[in-house]
């Protein structure tokens, strides 16, 4: 791998690391193990379980959209960007230790959980924004894209090989006993994933919070005042990025659709097609191969053929999996839309970071990926939200029909986006 633009020959493959240690949290917390254990063990029944934890997913959404564009000017403003990455992994860590000891049965215990999940969840989200702005001072325009598709292409590598730890080390698959010998009446077996989350997280997190370095100078004062006023001027003068605001926009619609999918991907195998927890994780695992494969592939050809072109073919894609997997009469045709989600959901996420990589202005990066993240967050609630009320009027598969939705309207308003346009004006500043 070639020496970044900032740091040294290190600080590029730890940047792609941090990829690799974040995927625990929402692979295994977040998609398919403690989501799915939540939603029956927390709940008198699957649709109320899937409604609280799509309530939880909402919360998490609106106080990440509310942060995050604040929290990236404070750390612009004071060249600290590391240092907020550092803090909001360790505060994300803690909290999905904490989830592990939070046992179904009393009354405030699916509160209780949910606000845990909520601060970890939060934390995640908001670290996001640090680790994403040092993207565009880590590589050239001219592959951006292909660094962003092998740093969430080896997101999805981390996601599978954690999802085979918690599978053989703590849950067990059919009759076949797991590696630790845990207390499976409490559910105590599954609740421990955690803990491999919260070790892992930390563990491969290291090299990039020791190696990434702020391009702007330290010590300058920061000022919660100064970043509101910063972010206003901003917003004053978002014509001048206006395809970045379109994008924006955009992304705004179709990742309330990726949303949705990761929040409840596993909670719809288990409700509508029967899967045990074991079953849940085999099928996570090969999305994960699919996700990871595809992340990599189009990674390059998004350099090729721009982000725009790439996201525009994943969410077309996205859309006729989605209509599969709503429609499908058995688990192989579940099957078939899961692994066509999952080839094109990597492409669809690792081309929308870049492309903003493209449109941001220099020495403004976390506070314009701070509106990344309030893109992926403002309206996030919708799909859970929608899912949820769906899920409890008719079941299931009418509340998972929502993505579709979100997926074509957000690709036709992408389509009015010029992408060379967006990189000159980020050039002018």
């Amino acid at each position: 791998m070639a020496v970044s633009r900032s740091g040294n020959r290190f600080t590029l493959p730890a940047w792609c690391l941090y990829d690799w240690a974040n995927s625990a949290f929402t692979t295994l917390v977040v998609t398919f193990v403690y989501g799915t254990y939540f939603s029956g063990a927390f709940a008198g029944n699957e649709g109320e379980g899937t409604a609280l934890w799509s309530r939880g997913i909402v919360v998490s959404s609106l106080l990440v959209a509310v942060l995050a564009p604040l929290l990236g000017a404070l750390a612009d403003q004071g060249g600290r960007r590391r240092k907020f990455l550092t803090g909001a992994t360790l505060i994300s860590v803690a909290a999905t230790v904490l989830l592990t000891f939070v046992e179904p049965g009393s009354a405030s215990a699916p509160l209780v959980a949910l606000m845990v999940f909520v601060v970890a969840n939060v934390a995640f989200e908001t670290a996001l924004v640090f680790y994403n702005s040092f993207l565009p001072s880590l590589a050239p325009k001219d592959r951006i894209g292909r660094i962003s598709g092998i740093g969430w292409g080896l997101g999805y590598a981390g996601g599978l090989v954690s999802l085979v730890l918690a599978l053989f080390g703590f849950i067990g698959l059919g009759d076949a006993e797991p590696l630790l010998s845990l207390n499976r009446e409490s559910g105590f077996h599954v609740r421990a994933t955690n803990l491999l989350v919260a070790g892992w997280f930390l563990l491969f997190s290291l090299p990039a919070l020791l190696l990434l370095k702020d391009d702007a100078p330290g010590g300058r004062k920061v000022s919660v005042v100064g970043a509101f006023r910063e972010l206003g001027e901003t917003f004053r003068h978002l014509r001048h990025y206006r395809d970045m605001a379109r994008f924006l926009l955009a992304r705004l619609i179709y990742n309330d659709g990726l949303v949705t999918v990761f929040a409840f991907g596993g909670i719809y195998a288990a409700g509508t097609f029967g899967m045990s927890q074991g079953e849940v994780i085999v099928f996570a695992i090969a999305l994960n191969v699919a996700a990871g494969t595809g992340a990599m592939v189009f990674g390059l050809l998004d350099d090729r053929l721009g982000g725009k072109t790439t996201i525009l073919v994943s969410l077309a894609a996205l859309a006729v999996a989605s209509l599969i997997a709503v429609l499908a009469p058995t688990r192989t045709w579940f099957w078939v839309a899961g692994i066509l989600l999952g080839v094109f959901a990597g492409p669809a996420q690792s081309a929308s970071r870049s492309l903003m990589g493209r449109f941001v202005p220099e020495n403004r990066e976390s506070e314009f990926f701070g509106f990344f993240a309030l893109s992926g967050k403002a309206t996030a609630f919708l799909g859970p939200l929608l899912l949820g009320v769906l899920s409890e009027a008719w079941g299931q598969r009418a509340g998972v029909s929502v993505t579709v939705l979100f997926f074509l309207v957000g690709g036709a308003i992408l389509l009015g986006v010029n992408e060379t346009r967006g990189v000159a004006a980020a050039k002018e500043g």
